[in-house]
């Protein structure tokens, strides 16, 4: 009888504390079961150039001489999400566009042609950051990413005392550093005081894969939605969010000792990825 008290207290501890994570990770774990749920069809970008055109146009860097030899490329799908948004400029009109947002470091494209991304949004969605610390961090971001104490406190226009607070708030989140009598972002080469739209070189062209393995996302797009509003202000509007992947091909060239060099491309640009994060 002791024993069934037991595993009956048990069952309901666990199945409590179940429930208690659930409630406080929703959106994670709503994103995550959805991914595998729903993984046989799914919507990429197109594929303009093909691995071989990709390894033909890079040989001479990549295989520097007869006994470097390419492995058998592999085309893998990472996640980004797309953006129909809406926002008011500097001369009091409204602009409507998209924004094409990565889901594996948290940075949006800022142009199609070169893959330039912003710089910082990760650090922000890692700090948890919230609207008091965003007007510190664009005041900072719009002004060359420092300045001093008495500059910060004329362009946020805030009582010293809140300002103070909020300053207290970024350093803690080690999004902002003070530097001299001044403060600065904590970032190498900030790109967050970006127009919220991706410049596109053309209309971006979709299709539906199936039964391709997509990679998971390392961010889901609620966290992507809320600093995207934290960091573009009252007047920006996101009118729909649909996800989409990227294909990325991984091409290994086999050294002469028996070892590997992986790099990836961006099979929409045919240009090479420098900071994608590894695939498992």
């Amino acid at each position: 009888m002791l024993k069934k008290l037991i595993s009956g207290f048990l069952f309901l501890a666990l199945a409590g504390g179940g429930y208690y994570y659930y409630t406080l990770h929703k959106d994670t774990v709503d994103e995550y079961i959805s991914q595998y749920v729903d993984s046989k069809s799914f919507a990429t970008l197109e594929v303009r150039y093909s691995a071989n055109s990709i390894m033909e146009n890079n040989k001479e860097t990549l295989l520097k001489d007869e006994f470097h030899k390419y492995s058998t490329p592999e085309l893998h799908f990472y996640p980004y999400m797309l953006m129909e948004v809406k926002y008011s400029k500097n001369n009091n009109t409204t602009s409507e566009g998209v924004i094409l947002w990565d889901l594996d470091d948290a940075e949006f494209v800022i142009s199609t042609t070169t893959w330039q991304k912003t710089h910082g949004f990760e650090d922000c969605i890692t700090a948890r950051v919230d609207h008091n610390d965003f007007k510190v961090i664009n005041a900072l971001a719009f002004n060359g990413g420092q300045l001093s104490r008495k500059d910060l406190s004329d362009r946020i226009r805030i009582e010293n005392e809140v300002l103070d607070r909020w300053l207290e708030s970024c350093r803690k989140k080690k999004i902002v550093v003070q530097s001299g009598n001044g403060f600065r972002l904590h970032l190498e080469k900030p790109r967050i005081a970006i127009r919220p739209e991706t410049t596109l070189d053309h209309h971006l062209v979709t299709q539906t894969i199936k039964n391709v393995k997509q990679r998971p996302r390392r961010y889901t797009m609620r966290q992507v939605e809320k600093v995207a509003y934290l960091a573009f202000g009252a007047d920006f509007t996101i009118k729909k969010s649909t996800e989409i992947y990227l294909p990325v091909y991984k091409i290994d060239v086999k050294n002469p000792d028996g070892s590997l060099l992986t790099t990836y491309w961006n099979a929409l640009t045919g240009l090479q990825i420098s900071n994608l994060h590894a695939i498992l």
